[in-house]
């Protein structure tokens, strides 16, 4: 799997869907970021964009993203419920696939570097990122939000940054950049509009305070909902999971006569926070993610795309198998798998109704031509194995030395055997790759040619190593036996893609 981190940019605007949708075009302009989500929240007047892409898509995206923030945001007539110190308040890294936390520290570091020197806003460095501990806790980084770190830059050395200039970017504020493991972003609203009640809630889970120890809470004022919230990030779920923590907020309300309303989810959330939740309400037993269908399809997809992207990695590697000759089986299949799609969109449609039994026939029959080509992989890979072990044989007498010339000479007729069955079986896709030109779906001409053209590389291939396994042999029986049946192959198979391209030529000149 390829190198992926995520990247979940705050920024201090949440009243503007016009800004906020020119720093995700910005975002998104870059080649091979995807925007996983966005959200925004009016009374915090903030936003949340989720992207995520490779190391250095991902680095320049979020660059882009802090530059057209500083451009359209500015932090000295900005206010919202949520505390913030900057245009950007928050920018933390994630790690999701073949990224180290150090790797990815780095990347957060070079990033902060580049905001700190080419766009003059102040950096500091939080969470696994964090140049001491002091700065680990973002809270801690923000004490004070804009206006009490405006007026101690440059006179506090603990306010120093770590990136960028000693003074506050007046318009653009500063900034925090960091790395963390997955969040949960967990909000719950009160039936009530007291602010204190929140506090003094958000107080008790919170771990600073003694509470959760993976919990980080605030009470903030929602004035277009005449309520309060507890909000929260939950920094690891699995040790501090949702549901515990709801279930702490319900028995701290009902201590002030207070429900809590409802909960709400910023962003993301792990598949494995919620299925904590409902395993602990449901009172399930022996559940696991197995039996949630999305999962089961989700992990077979998977399987089947690591099993082509292994097969293409073994080819491309130093090892001689699979080689030539499993590439060709490959194309046979991928032929009679062309030959199976055409003959699809013919059967489904009405206009082809009077051959329709035929093109059935011949969809069933490339169907078992595929998969006996893709099970010609495996064996071609496996004959080339026992020409190797046999080559390894014992020679140090003379009986070995004939033992082992017997057992080189059964090994390579068994590989020349395998690419002669792909050259009977791609030629059998060939004349059914004919019959779907002649008759099949004109909208799908051309993918009748590429299978007629697949089928064709298959066969030419297999012929080709044929031949290079009977070159040694010492059985001319055999060695012509085979030449013979190979050449019929080949003669036939050049006679039926000549034919299949001129149908499909004069198809494709008058559609």
């Amino acid at each position: 799997m390829a190198q992926l981190v995520e990247c979940v940019p705050n920024f201090s605007e949440g009243r503007r869907p016009e800004v906020i949708d020119e720093i995700i075009r910005e975002i998104t302009s870059v080649e091979g970021i995807t925007l996983l989500d966005h959200e925004m929240d009016a009374s915090h007047n903030r936003a949340v964009v989720t992207f995520v892409g490779s190391p250095m898509e991902v680095k320049q995206a979020a660059f882009l993203a802090y530059k057209k923030a500083a451009e359209l945001i500015d932090m000295q007539t900005h206010t919202g419920e949520h505390p913030r110190m900057g245009a950007t308040d928050v920018c933390p890294f994630i790690p999701i696939s073949e990224m180290t936390v150090a790797e990815t520290v780095q990347l957060a570091r070079e990033l902060a570097q580049d905001i700190g020197e080419k766009l003059q806003i102040p950096v500091y460095m939080y969470e696994e990122a964090a140049t001491s501990p002091a700065r680990k806790d973002l809270a801690k980084i923000r004490k004070g939000e804009y206006e009490g770190l405006r007026d101690e830059m440059g006179v506090n050395p603990k306010r120093k940054p770590d990136f960028g200039p000693d003074k506050m970017n007046l318009k653009a504020g500063a900034t925090v950049i960091g790395v963390r493991l997955p969040l949960v972003a967990f909000n719950a609203y009160l039936g009530t509009n007291n602010i204190k009640v929140a506090k003094k809630i958000a107080k008790a889970i919170r771990s600073r305070s003694g509470g959760f120890a993976f919990c980080k809470a605030l009470g903030f004022e929602i004035e277009d909902r005449n309520c309060v919230q507890v909000s929260m990030n939950l920094v690891n779920f699995k040790k501090t999971p949702m549901h515990r923590v709801f279930e702490m907020i319900k028995i701290e309300a009902e201590r002030f006569g207070v429900a809590v309303t409802s909960t709400e989810i910023i962003g993301l959330v792990p598949n494995a926070a919620l299925i904590k939740a409902a395993d602990f309400y449901l009172r399930l037993e022996n559940f696991s993610s197995d039996q949630i269908l999305e999962e089961k399809l989700k992990t077979a997809a998977e399987m089947q795309q690591r099993s082509g992207e292994e097969f293409f990695n073994e080819v491309a590697s130093s090892s001689p198998a699979p080689g030539g000759g499993s590439v060709a089986s490959a194309a046979g299949a991928l032929g009679a798998a062309l030959t199976s799609m055409v003959s699809r969109l013919t059967v489904s449609k009405k206009k082809y109704k009077t051959v329709h039994d035929e093109i059935s026939a011949i969809l069933a029959r490339s169907e078992v031509l595929r998969r006996e080509l893709m099970d010609l992989i495996i064996k071609d890979k496996e004959a080339f194995d026992r020409v190797m072990v046999a080559f390894k044989l014992p020679k140090d007498t003379e009986a070995e030395v004939k033992a082992r010339a017997v057992g080189i000479e059964d090994a390579n007729k068994g590989a020349a055997l395998v690419p002669l069955k792909v050259a009977e079986k791609s030629l059998e896709v060939l004349s059914l790759v004919k019959v779907v030109a002649e008759k099949g779906n004109v909208n799908s001409i051309s993918d009748a040619g590429v299978g007629a053209l697949m089928a064709k590389a298959a066969m030419d291939g297999a012929i080709l190593n044929v031949r290079i396994n009977i070159s040694g042999l010492g059985d001319t029986d055999f060695v012509g036996k085979l030449t013979g049946e190979f050449e019929g192959y080949k003669a036939r198979g050049e006679a039926l893609v000549e034919e299949v391209l001129r149908i499909v030529d004069q198809k494709i000149m008058n559609a």
